[in-house]
């Protein structure tokens, strides 16, 4: 057999016979090297696995992570909304500021002014106070002869004002008498008798200018310079008073000087009797 059928008989065995082929490969050592292979081949394996379940931890991290990262931007988009609102809140406020500080500065000028002037007035209000000192002093002397004069006028009023009274009381005697005179008249016209007549009579704590019974009727008399509606009224509740004390019919009568139109209506739109003087 020639070298060249020898080598490919060797190699047609190498392929075809396995137990051949493991023989050769343990004389030459290959058996380790495939051993070794093996291991490599499962390290490799045990390697891949191991990098797969921690590529897939990353993955679930890094989604995590893109989670956080989404819900970051979510807030950070709203904190920049929020900025933004922010910051027009600052511009519109910045533009009040400068309105301000023009108005502030509008306002300073003022108040220089209004200090120039006050100063003005006060020295005017120094000079008028100057016046007004010398004013005072001629016052006083103006003052003092005023008293005198007053002490005259007060002394003056108070002898008017017990004149007036005693005026008023005489006015109001003789208009008494008058009333009387009037009434004697018409009591002999219709036959009545006088059983009593009184002045400022006391009847249950009223006092009646002047009090005239007779068989018929009581009469009783409010005698006022310028009576007014109070005393139409005054008059009625004497009337009532007189009537509960003497049992007979009462005829109110007001009399005076001065009785106003509407005092006169009133009164006898009462049925009290007017008489003017």
């Amino acid at each position: 057999m020639s070298l060249a059928e020898f080598k490919k008989k060797i190699l047609h065995l190498l392929r075809e016979d396995e137990e051949f082929r493991m023989a050769v490969a343990g004389l030459i050592g290959l058996d380790a090297i495939l051993s070794e292979l093996r291991k490599l081949r499962e390290d490799f394996n045990k390697f891949v696995e191991l990098q797969e379940k921690r590529w897939e931890e990353e993955v679930k991290k890094w989604e995590e992570q893109a989670k956080r990262w989404e819900e970051s931007n979510k807030k950070w988009e709203e904190q920049a909304k929020r900025w933004e609102e922010n910051n027009k809140r600052w511009e519109e406020n910045n533009k009040r500021w400068e309105e301000n500080n023009r108005r502030w500065e509008e306002e300073a000028k003022r108040w220089e002014e209004n200090n120039k002037r006050w100063e003005e007035a006060y020295k005017r209000f120094e000079a008028i106070e100057r016046k007004l000192l010398e004013h005072d002093k001629r016052f006083e002397a103006i003052e003092k002869t005023l008293l005198n004069h007053t002490l005259v006028l007060e002394d003056l009023v108070k002898r008017v004002s017990r004149l007036e009274l005693e005026v008023g009381a005489l006015s109001e005697i003789t208009l008494t008498r008058y009333v009387w005179d009037d009434l004697r008249g018409e009591f002999k016209l219709r036959g009545e008798e006088v059983v009593e007549r009184v002045r400022n009579a006391r009847v249950n704590g009223y006092e009646v200018d002047l009090l005239v019974e007779t068989n018929k009727n009581i009469y009783i008399v409010e005698v006022k310079i310028k009576p007014t509606r109070k005393h139409v009224d005054s008059l009625l509740r004497k009337s009532k008073a007189t009537m509960e004390r003497y049992g007979k019919p009462v005829v109110p009568i007001l009399a005076g000087t001065m009785i106003g139109n509407d005092v006169e209506e009133y009164a006898e739109s009462k049925d009290v009797k007017v008489y003017k003087y």
